[in-house]
């Protein structure tokens, strides 16, 4: 194959990118700051509370991401009564999808490392007279990030993976474009291009939590 093919191959796919690349940082904005919010209300006192959230911890974690992505575009409209009222485009709605699920990941990721902090170190602040909110501002959550960092990194790359599940709804991201490349041309190449696409951006990551792990154990 010509470099040129090769060339045109990579500016085909990178077309894709824009979704690619945008449905990563909104998942990552928007579902880790839910997922803690999550972790509080599974912490929190209220058993009422406690089982919501259990409950929607367990039917995100339980059922696959395309099931969930091929509801909040197809099956969300269904619903009695405020069916009409959900219509999405197809964007929108795997942000919905990609977000809800991931915050039920990051919820247990952050739980873990709360649950990690020593029991003590409640104590001492509460004995320093710290509130509850500086409590968990400055000595909880700074350790619980620590702890959770390489489940987060394994989270945000297999975020980058799972992207590629929006080709199923016919969204044009980078999977969808060399899959078009691969029926146009029947040449499989457009496929290793796309690896290399998925490669970097898991290479950057890993980069990334690695220089942060080095900083918050020095």
């Amino acid at each position: 194959m010509s470099a040129q093919y090769l060339l045109q191959l990579s500016v085909s796919l990178a077309g894709g990118l824009k979704y690619t690349i945008g449905l990563f940082f909104i998942t990552i904005l928007l579902s880790m700051p839910l997922g803690l919010a999550l972790t509080f209300l599974r912490i929190g006192k209220s058993r009422v509370l406690k089982a919501i959230t259990g409950g929607y911890v367990w039917i995100m974690r339980g059922t696959p991401l395309l099931l969930q992505l091929f509801f909040f575009c197809y099956g969300i409209t269904a619903i009695p009564g405020i069916g009409p009222y959900l219509v999405m485009d197809r964007f929108t709605s795997a942000c919905v999808a990609f977000v809800l699920n991931y915050a039920a990941y990051f919820c247990e990721i952050f739980r873990g490392g709360i649950l990690s902090v020593d029991k003590g170190q409640y104590e001492a602040a509460k004995v320093l007279g710290f509130s509850r909110w500086k409590t968990t501002r400055l000595i909880v959550l700074p350790q619980m990030l620590k702890v959770s960092l390489p489940s987060i990194s394994n989270e945000c790359i297999t975020l980058v993976k799972d992207t590629a599940l929006i080709t199923a709804i016919g969204i044009t991201e980078v999977l969808y474009f060399a899959k078009s490349a691969v029926n146009r041309d029947v040449n499989a190449l457009a496929y290793l291009v796309a690896a290399g696409f998925y490669l970097i951006m898991t290479y950057g990551l890993t980069v990334l939590f690695r220089r942060l792990e080095r900083k918050y154990n020095y």
